[in-house]
């Protein structure tokens, strides 16, 4: 089982602003720098995705997965692994606190196990890239 890596943000937005964001996947390729092409496959009764199909390229990674996703309003979203070719397992999370001074703490967690074996070093080192480049990036989309 994959070890788990979280980590934490804050962006001077509410959590719905920033959750509008975040369930806005059709953009994703706008401001996600890996992500070459996202499409919703199937959506819930509230209008938000359920299953989405994302082909990424980050340099040296590519891969071509769908991930299922749980939403909890503004609060948290989740999601697991469907499908991949170089993934056997994602699962992951962005948790939403708002606070007294209107912006959001937002916390990202994921768990990734490829198919293909990679040293733990390496492979917490991707996560970290993951982590900080994900966060880094919705912050800058939400508050521009």
């Amino acid at each position: 089982m994959a070890d788990q890596s979280t980590q934490s943000i804050t962006v001077a937005a509410p959590p719905a602003d920033v959750m509008a964001v975040i369930a806005d996947f059709s953009s994703y390729p706008e401001w996600v720098a890996a992500a070459k092409r996202v499409d919703v496959l199937d959506s819930g009764p509230d209008g938000r995705a359920r299953r989405v199909h994302f082909v990424i390229d980050a340099g040296g990674v590519k891969d071509d997965y769908v991930l299922e996703y749980t939403w909890d309003g503004d609060r948290r979203v989740s999601w697991h692994l469907v499908q991949g070719q170089m993934q056997k397992r994602q699962e992951g999370s962005y948790t939403l606190a708002g606070t007294a001074q209107g912006t959001t703490e937002v916390t990202y967690a994921i768990a990734i196990d490829l198919s293909i074996p990679m040293l733990g070093m390496v492979k917490r080192k991707a996560e970290k890239v993951i982590l900080d480049t994900a966060l880094k990036e919705l912050k800058k989309r939400v508050e521009s």
